[in-house]
This record gives C-alpha cells, structure tokens and sequence, in this order.
C-alpha cells in the first residue's frame, strides 16, 4: 500500500491486481473530498479472493478496506458520506445490509455515524471475477 500525493491530489494505491492491470488507484482525495474505487474482498498481500460463496463476509471485507483507504488518506469512519453497494444476487441484499449497518450504520455505532446509501443488484456474471458477489464504493468529505 502507498500513498503517494501531488499539487492537486493524494493517491491510495493497495496491492490489487486490479489497479495496476487497469490503471486506476484504490482511492483519490482532493480537497477535503475522498473517492474509494469499487472494493471487493481481494486480499492486498495474496491478491486471491476472500470468502468465495460469502456474500456477508466479502462485503464486510470490501467495507473495512473502504475504511482503511479513508483513513490512509486523512479521514475517520464518521466522513464517510455515501456508500454504494453492488451485490452479484438479490437473495444476499440482507446480509449486505447486514454487513453495512455493523461497519457504517446508524443506530449501531455512536453519534455522528451513519452514511446515505444505495444497494444495486448486477446479477451474477457483473463482476470483472465470477466469484465475486460484492463491491462497495464509498464517498467521504474530511471536515
């Protein structure tokens, strides 16, 4: 994992495949805004997916990672503003939701937390791995 910053942006790059293969960087801050890319459950050291078949523990897996990018880039949990959830099959909506409302929800955590958010079913097949069953986006704003 690096963090490497210009005039204009801080970049968060981990040891996903992905990145380098595309070209893109786990999460970008510009200002006080932070932009974590599509996480899924890839582990940065091995790069092999986490908990094939668990759609639970891969978001929350994807979720903490979200956190961890915020967090490497100057911000906290309670930044995070938005978080968008695409998950590979509608009968795992529940336990996603699960996973966000233990990581990001309010209710659950104290004062302060809790982020809009948007839960989009792709259907198997949507992810750049079959295995895949979910990939999180998050938005915060350092204030």
């Amino acid at each position: 994992m690096s963090v490497t910053a210009s005039a204009s942006k801080t970049l968060y790059t981990t040891g996903n495949p992905y990145e380098k293969q595309i070209g893109y960087h786990r999460a970008v801050k510009r200002g006080p805004f932070i932009f974590v890319s599509g996480t899924t459950a890839i582990h940065p050291e091995t790069q092999q997916l986490q908990h094939p078949g668990n759609a639970y523990l891969q978001a929350k897996t994807a979720m903490m990672e979200c956190v961890r990018a915020v967090e490497s880039l100057g911000g906290k949990l309670e930044d995070v503003c938005r978080v968008r959830m695409f998950v590979a099959r509608q009968e795992d909506c529940s336990m996603v939701g699960t996973a966000y409302r233990e990581v990001f929800g309010s209710g659950v955590r104290e004062e302060g937390m809790g982020s809009a958010a948007t839960m989009v079913v792709l259907g198997r097949g949507g992810f750049i791995d079959g295995d895949m069953l979910v990939e999180v986006e998050v938005d915060a704003v350092v204030v």
